[in-house]
Formats: C-alpha cells, structure tokens, sequence
C-alpha cells in the first residue's frame, strides 16, 4: 500500500501562484508514476502532468505547459506541482495519485484525498 497526502491548495487571484506538495509513504518503491489530477464540479477527473520517479522523465497537459512544473524529492519521497500564471479554470480539487499509468486516471492505483484549488478573476 501507498498512502499519499496532499498539501498546499488554497484562494489566489488569477495571475497568482500556488505550490502542491503530496508526500508518499508506505511501499513507494513499487510507485513508478506520480501525477496531478484535476477535477471542477460536474466535470470529469482530468490529467495534469506526471514524472517518473525513478527517471525524472515530465508529461503535462497542454493547458499548463509553460506554467505548471513538477518535480520530485525522491529522498523525501515527495512530489511538488508549482503553479503560475494561475487561471480561474484551473479552479479544481487538485489530487495526487501514484501508479504505473500515465495520462489515464484508471492507470493509477494510489490516490490522495485532494486539495482545493480555487482561482479568483
């Protein structure tokens, strides 16, 4: 089992910036993805970016390359989704998952509980 537990959502205005933290514990050796999902109400859940943990290697959704990077502290066993240039459409529940899926949600095992997101115009 992995658990994860996500940090640092909150209100900024748009233009503004926000750091995700979502730390990892358990068996994390089995983790080969971690990525950042996304859900607004009465919208499904959407792929924001992921990192392989062992490589480094970065995958993003379009709409947020350019502002949006993650990265990883393997020592840590943390992953970290700096946020600029913030919009309010990226007004979600922001989740963190571990698994061996990439941009597919149904390819993730591991799921946090979720941090909110919320962008004013």
């Amino acid at each position: 089992q992995v658990q994860l537990v996500e940090s640092g959502g909150g209100l900024v205005q748009a233009g503004g910036s926000l750091r995700l933290s979502c730390a990892a514990s358990g068996r994390t050796f089995s983790i080969y993805h971690m990525g950042w999902f996304r859900q607004a109400p009465g919208k499904e859940r959407e792929f924001v970016v992921a990192i392989n943990w062992n490589n480094g290697g970065t995958y993003y959704q379009d709409s947020v390359k350019g502002r949006f990077t993650i990265s990883r502290d393997n020592a840590k066993n943390t992953v970290y989704l700096q946020m600029n240039s913030l919009k309010p459409e990226d007004t979600a529940v922001y989740l963190c998952a571990a698994g061996r899926g990439i941009t597919d949600p149904s390819g993730y095992t591991y799921w946090g509980q979720g941090t909110q997101v919320t962008v004013s115009s």
